[in-house]
C-alpha cells in the first residue's frame, strides 16, 4: 500500500480530511512536500528557464501552494486541538520548513530570474497583480538576506530557526500555563455574582474532571465574567494575579517565558542589523504603510495626548463611584471590571447579562449571514467537510447564481487544548492556474461560551463584536478577486493596513439598521427593542478612554522594546522597568509590581505582530473613516455602498498599495476625525 497516498495531508481535491489526520502523518507529508518544493525551485532556477512568469512563477507555485495547505492544516490543528503528539510532530518540523524558506529567500539563482523579469521592457504592460507581486518577491528577497555575503546569509539562516523555534516554545508556554490553573468549589456561595450560565459552564467544566461543585479557569468564558460580576474581592484577585502572572518566574521553571522574551530580542536585533537596519522596529517597518519608528511614535503619543485626559477622568469616576456605592476605597486592577459593570448599570440602566439574552448565538450567524450578502450580494449557506471537532461548522459563500467563491470553517467554543483568543486564518488561497480555480478556504476560531443543558449559547455584546471582527478579515480573504494567490486576499497587503475590514465590520454591532438583524430574545422572541438599543449606544464610549489608552500602552510597549531596549545588556528587570515606564506615559491603570503581562504577549512574541501592534490603532483610523462614508450617506447597510467597499478594498487583496485602495473608495487620504468621533473624544482635547 502507498503510504503517501494513504496520508489526509497528501490529498488536495476535495477538503481536507480532517478528521483522518494523525501526527504520524505529518513529518512523511511534510518532507515530501519539502522535497518537492525544493525540485520545483531547481528546475526554475535552471540557466535554461527563461525569466517569465509562467515558467518561474507558476512552476514554483503548485508545489508551494500543496506546502502551504498542509502546513496550514497542521499549524490549525496545533492551536485549536493541541496535544503532545502532534506538538511533538510539529516542533519537528518548524526547523525543516524554516530552514526551506530561509534559503528559498536567499537563492540567488531564483533573484536573478526575478530581477530579470522586472527589468524586461514588456514588464510595465503585465497586468497590477503580477507587478506587485514580483515587486514584494524582490523586496522579500532583499530582506531574506540575498544580497549580504555568505557567511552573513549563513548567520540570518540560524537566526530565523532560532526565531521560529523560540516564537513557538513561547506560545506553548502560555497555553501549558493558562490551563494547567483551575479553582475548584463545592457550592456556588464564594461564586455570588457570577451569572448563572457561567456557573453552568463552571459545573460543566468540573463534571468534565470528573468531580462534583464548580471549576474556574483562566480561559477567557470563565476569567471574564469572574472579574466582572464576582462580589467576592479575594476571588477576583485571586484570579486576575493568576492571568497576569502566567508563564513568569511565580510558576513552574519550564513554563517560565523570560528568557525566552530576552532572547528572542537579542534574535531579532542582530537580525535587523544584519541587514543594514538600526533596529528590528526599522526592518519591520518595511513592508508596512507607515514610514519609520518616529512616525509610529509620534502617531501613538499623539493619540494618546487626545485620549488619556479623557481616560484619567473616566478613572476618577470609576474610583469615585467604588469608594461611594461599592465600598472599595482603593479602586485595583482586579475591580475594575467588576466595578465598571455595576457604574454601566446604574448610569444606563441595562446589565451585559440582560443584553446577553438578545445574542443567542444561532440568531446572530443568521443575522450576520444576511447582513454579508445584504451588503456584498453573496449568498451564504451550510456546507459538508470533514472536521477536527463536533462544534466545528462548515460554510459556503456563493454568488447569487451560485457560483461558489469560497468556504469557511467556524469553530466558536473554547475548550481544552485549544488556544485562547480569537483569529482567522488562511486554510487555502485564491488562485487560478490553467483554466482552474482554486477558491479561498478561511479558519474563523473564537472562544466563547458553549450551550449547557440544551439553553443556547449566549454572547455578550463584546464577543458579537469579536465574531464581526474576525469575520471581516475572513471576507477580505474570500472576497478577493484577485488570481494571483501572492496579493490575493490579506496576501500582500501592508500589515498595518490588514485590520481595515475587520475594525470595519464591527461597527454594525453599533447600528440600529443591522442590530435587529442580530437579535432575537431566548423568551420573548423580540429582537433588540429601541429603548435598550439607546442605552447600548449611549453607552458605547463607556471608558472609551481607558480602552483607548490601554490599546496605546500595548504599542508603545511594543515599539520601544523592538526599537529602544539594548537587548545585548537587558535583564528581566530592564525589561519590566520598560514596561513602568511606559505606562507612567500613557496608562491610567498601574497593577501591581509582579504583573508580568508581557510573559504572556503572544500577538508581538509568537503572533506576528513584534514592533507592529500599533497596526490595529493604524488601521482603526483607516477603517473608521470608511464606516464614516456609510454613516454620511444615511444608509450603513446600503448595497450601493456595500459594493463599492467590496470593489475597492475587499476584492484587491494586496494587488496595489493599501493606501491607493483606501484613496480609491473614500476619494481623499485617512482623517482620524472619524476614528475620535467613534470613540467620544473631542478633536481639540489636549
Amino acid at each position: 500500500m502507498d503510504l503517501n497516498a494513504a496520508n489526509p495531508l497528501l490529498q488536495f481535491d476535495g477538503p481536507t480530511a480532517f478528521d483522518r489526520i494523525a501526527p504520524e502523518h505529518v513529518t512523511p507529508a511534510i518532507d515530501l512536500l519539502l522535497a518537492r518544493c525544493q525540485a520545483a525551485v531547481d528546475r526554475v532556477t535552471d540557466p535554461a528557464t527563461p525569466p517569465q512568469w509562467d515558467e518561474v512563477v507558476e512552476a514554483l507555485e503548485q508545489d508551494m501552494q500543496h506546502l502551504a495547505r498542509a502546513w496550514a492544516s497542521v499549524s490549525h490543528l496545533n492551536a485549536v486541538a493541541d496535544s503532545q503528539s502532534l506538538r511533538a510532530q510539529y516542533n519537528a518540523c518548524i526547523p525543516k520548513l524554516t530552514k526551506f524558506h530561509s534559503a528559498l529567500s536567499q537563492n540567488l539563482a531564483l533573484y536573478g530570474k526575478y530581477r530579470a523579469m522586472a527589468v524586461q521592457p514588456q514588464f510595465g504592460q503585465w497586468r497590477p497583480a503580477r507587478r506587485r507581486a514580483i515587486e514584494n518577491e524582490l523586496r522579500d528577497f532583499r530582506l531574506g538576506g540575498a544580497e549580504l555575503p555568505p557567511e552573513k546569509r549563513e548567520r540570518l539562516r540560524q537566526l530565523r530557526e532560532r526565531e521560529s523555534q523560540v516564537s513557538t516554545r513561547f506560545a506553548e508556554n502560555v497555553l501549558d500555563a493558562t490551563g494547567a490553573f483551575a479553582l475548584f468549589f463545592d457550592d456556588a456561595r464564594p461564586l455570588a455574582g457570577i451569572p448563572e450560565d457561567v456557573l453552568e459552564q463552571c459545573k460543566e467544566a468540573a463534571r468534565s474532571d470528573g468531580r462534583a461543585g464548580y471549576k474556574l479557569t483562566l480561559h477567557a468564558p470563565s476569567y471574564v465574567p469572574t472579574l466582572q460580576y464576582a462580589h467576592d474581592r479575594n476571588l477576583r484577585e485571586r484570579l486576575y494575579r493568576a492571568y497576569s502572572t502566567r508563564a513568569a518566574e511565580f510558576g513552574p521553571p519550564e513554563w517560565d517565558n523570560t528568557a525566552l522574551m530576552l532572547e528572542l530580542l537579542k534574535l531579532r536585533r542582530e537580525h535587523a542589523q544584519l541587514l543594514g537596519y538600526r533596529d528590528f522596529a526599522e526592518l519591520s517597518l518595511v513592508p508596512k504603510m507607515a514610514r519609520s519608528v518616529d512616525e509610529v511614535a509620534g502617531f501613538l503619543r499623539d493619540l494618546a495626548r487626545r485620549a488619556r485626559p479623557h481616560a484619567q477622568r473616566e478613572f476618577a469616576e470609576l474610583s469615585r463611584f467604588a469608594a461611594d456605592e461599592l465600598g472599595i476605597a482603593q479602586l485595583q486592577p482586579w475591580d475594575v471590571s467588576f466595578a465598571a459593570e455595576r457604574l454601566r448599570q446604574a448610569r444606563y440602566d441595562y446589565s451585559e447579562q440582560e443584553l446577553k439574552r438578545y445574542f443567542p448565538l444561532d440568531r446572530v450567524l443568521d443575522g450576520l449571514f444576511a447582513l454579508i450578502q445584504r451588503l456584498f450580494s453573496v449568498r451564504i449557506r451550510s456546507d459538508r467537510a470533514p472536521v477536527w471537532h463536533a462544534d466545528v461548522q462548515f460554510y459556503r459563500i456563493e454568488t447569487p447564481g451560485g457560483e461558489l467563491l469560497a468556504q469557511f470553517y467556524l469553530d466558536l467554543y473554547a475548550r481544552d487544548h485549544k488556544q485562547g483568543g480569537a483569529w482567522q486564518d488562511d486554510a487555502r488561497t485564491r488562485w487560478r492556474h490553467d483554466s482552474t480555480l482554486q477558491t479561498p478556504v478561511s479558519f474563523l476560531t473564537c472562544n466563547f461560551s458553549r450551550p449547557v443543558q440544551g439553553r443556547p449559547a449566549l454572547l455578550t455584546h463584546y464577543e458579537v463584536l469579536t465574531l464581526l471582527h474576525e469575520f471581516g478579515h475572513g471576507l477580505h480573504h474570500m472576497l478577493t478577486r484577485i488570481d494571483e494567490p501572492q496579493v490575493a486576499g490579506i496576501h500582500g497587503v501592508e500589515w498595518d493596513a490588514v485590520e481595515l475590514p475587520s475594525q470595519f465590520l464591527e461597527n454594525f454591532g453599533w447600528q440600529w439598521q443591522s442590530l435587529p438583524m442580530l437579535t432575537k430574545h431566548t423568551e420573548r422572541e423580540e429582537s433588540l427593542p429601541r429603548q435598550l438599543f439607546d442605552r447600548l449606544v449611549a453607552a458605547r464610549n463607556f471608558q472609551s478612554g481607558m480602552h483607548l489608552v490601554r490599546q496605546l500602552e500595548y504599542g508603545l510597549f511594543d515599539l520601544r522594546l523592538h526599537s529602544e531596549l539594548d537587548p545585548q545588556r537587558a535583564d528581566a528587570a530592564a525589561l519590566h522597568a520598560l514596561a513602568r515606564e511606559v505606562r507612567s506615559e500613557v496608562a491610567v491603570i498601574f497593577p501591581p509590581p509582579e504583573h508580568r503581562g508581557a510573559n504572556s504577549f503572544t500577538h508581538i512574541f509568537s503572533g506576528g505582530y513584534a514592533a507592529g501592534y500599533y497596526s490595529y490603532l493604524w488601521a482603526e483610523v483607516l477603517s473608521s473613516d470608511c464606516f464614516a462614508a456609510f454613516e454620511e450617506l444615511g444608509d450603513v447597510v446600503a448595497p450601493e455602498q456595500g459594493r463599492r467597499f467590496l470593489d475597492t478594498i475587499l476584492s484587491v487583496g494586496g494587488s496595489r498599495p493599501a493606501m491607493e485602495s483606501f484613496v480609491a473608495f473614500r476619494g481623499r487620504e485617512p482623517s482620524i476625525e472619524p476614528l475620535l468621533r467613534h470613540n467620544g473624544i473631542t478633536s481639540d482635547m489636549s
